[in-house]
């Protein structure tokens, strides 16, 4: 059963609401946009908050933050016993071996798969024979001696998990994590392999305070409420330095914290001893066992020139509220172990973080509801012509040519505007669509979709350009649709915050039907 954590001010545990209101509003100054924000001190949740449209129950994509996930799975399948962190790789996956491995595979341990020490170059597209073609894959470096970021090595920890155990690794996770530590299994979603593997590369989605009861647990040694989950020598081991990582500054030199070495997929960080589960665009849950600490952040970057150097911004911008939360410490002999290193409370402050927390927003789309041009293209029917108009996300898992819709219409109303989507499958979907300044969230797909949630506003920028902008609320990601009507056809171009894994987008061309 679920137990909720504990809300406190922060200066019962010895933090300033000053200092967190300070480092909200800089966060929110930054080169980012926050979706999700929660600090716990003393296994005490401190201050949290959302920017809607996103909030605490809404699940939110990880990518690589799924990787400390699959991780521990491996931990606690090695503390059941089950495995040993010196197995070689080819002897799990006889099968799947080469018939005549090198000398470097042979030595390819489970230890080298989790410290990101696989020795090789290249990672291999994902097939349905993706375990072989990982084991095919040249190892140019003897394991454990080199440090190359690989995602579908991270997957093969789910891979072996499900070998090890005999079930599926979702399954094997929810009893043996989820259902302990108080993640609720049914809100969870992942992408798969191919082969139905769980994509432990970066495939999973869960909510803030999910990734927040992970990264506790290893910040409790391993122990969740007197059980123990994770042995307390794979703990240690996960969470300090196992592999160099100072050749990532080759490929991201602005991203310095990823060059300071690297667990069992878990980072090293630059305040000495801190640690986090990291995923792209800026999912970070850090621990600070100095300080008892944790935070945990989901964002996103603003526009597709943001890498991984904005997210290396909320970085620096925590290690800083690290600082000041030791300045308000220094002296005190319980810092970081004890629950009596309170701060005197401060009202006034407490109230204003309190109103800031409770009242978090991303901006509001444009309110431009009314254009001259809306008599005629109101309930038309559009046909394509060539392109395709495509609301959808680019599955990279399923990479084939997306579904293209044959035609589409546009109903308005006065605050609300209907887009009719027909398929060349014979699949038909209607989207709402906010015209008041606002977004309607619309649930897409079925039952079998990754993700469902897709928020939709709109507004006449120009007065015969009516642009859609869509959030897929799940994820990190969305949809700027521009619909240009113009010399009898309509033209969709796409902008905006788009998944960086698929192809460029095309403009979609359509004509009036007959």
């Amino acid at each position: 059963m679920r137990k909720a954590f504990e809300r406190v001010t922060p200066e019962s545990v010895g933090l300033s609401s000053r200092d967190i209101l300070d480092f909200v509003e800089a966060l929110e100054a930054s080169r980012t946009e926050m979706h999700g924000l929660m600090i716990m001190r003393h296994g005490k949740v401190a201050s949290e908050g959302w920017w809607a449209p996103y909030g605490p129950g809404i699940r939110h994509g990880l990518q690589s933050h799924t990787k400390t996930y699959a991780a521990t799975g491996v931990g606690i399948a090695f503390t059941e016993g089950l495995l040993r962190l010196d197995e070689r790789v080819i002897d799990i996956f006889p099968e799947d071996a080469p018939e005549n491995p090198s000398e470097n595979l042979k030595l390819l341990t489970v230890r080298d798969v989790l410290c990101m020490g696989c020795g090789m170059e290249t990672m291999p597209r994902p097939t349905e024979h993706w375990i072989r073609d990982f084991l095919a894959t040249p190892v140019v470096h003897k394991p454990g001696t080199a440090y190359m970021y690989n995602s579908t090595g991270s997957s093969l920890l789910c891979a072996i998990v499900e070998k090890k155990t005999g079930r599926k690794f979702h399954e094997y996770l929810t009893e043996k994590l989820f259902n302990k530590i108080g993640i609720i299994e049914e809100n969870i979603r992942w992408y798969n392999m191919p082969d139905g593997t769980a994509m432990g590369g970066g495939g999973m989605f869960a909510t803030t305070e999910d990734n927040l009861r992970l990264m506790k647990l290893y910040a409790d040694g391993g122990v969740w409420e007197g059980e123990r989950i994770l042995s307390e020598e794979y703990v240690r081991l996960a969470t300090t330095n196992q592999n160099d990582s100072a050749t990532e500054a080759i490929g991201n030199p602005l991203a310095t914290d990823n060059h300071l070495g690297y667990g069992f997929q878990i980072w090293m960080c630059r305040p000495e001893g801190v640690y986090r589960a990291d995923g792209a665009m800026g999912q970070f849950t850090i621990v600070s066992p100095k300080l008892d600490l944790i935070i945990a952040i989901n964002e996103t970057a603003q526009s597709n020139e943001g890498g991984v150097h904005w997210a290396q911004n909320t970085l620096n911008l925590c290690w800083d509220y690290l600082e000041k939360v030791e300045e308000h410490l220094a002296g005190s002999p319980q810092c970081g172990n004890a629950a009596n290193d309170a701060l005197p409370e401060d009202a006034g402050m407490l109230t204003k973080l309190f109103r800031k927390m409770s009242c978090l927003s991303l901006p509001h789309p444009p309110f431009a509801p009314e254009s001259s041009l809306i008599p005629e293209v109101n309930g038309r029917c559009w046909k394509l012509q060539e392109g395709n108009l495509d609301l959808r996300l680019f599955n990279f898992m399923n990479p084939s040519e997306p579904d293209r819709c044959c035609s589409f219409s546009l109903c308005f109303e006065s605050s609300l505007a209907v887009l009719t989507l027909k398929y060349e499958s014979g699949a038909q979907e209607c989207v709402n669509i906010g015209l008041g300044g606002n977004y309607i969230t619309n649930l897409m797909g079925d039952d079998s979709a990754v993700t469902r949630l897709l928020l939709c506003s709109g507004a006449w920028l120009s007065d015969r350009e009516f642009t859609l902008f869509g959030r897929w609320v799940e994820t990190c990601f969305g949809k700027e649709l521009v619909f240009a009507f113009e010399d009898g056809r309509c033209v969709i171009t796409e902008k905006g915050v788009r998944s960086p894994f698929g192809p460029e987008p095309k403009p979609g061309v359509y004509v009036p039907a007959e």
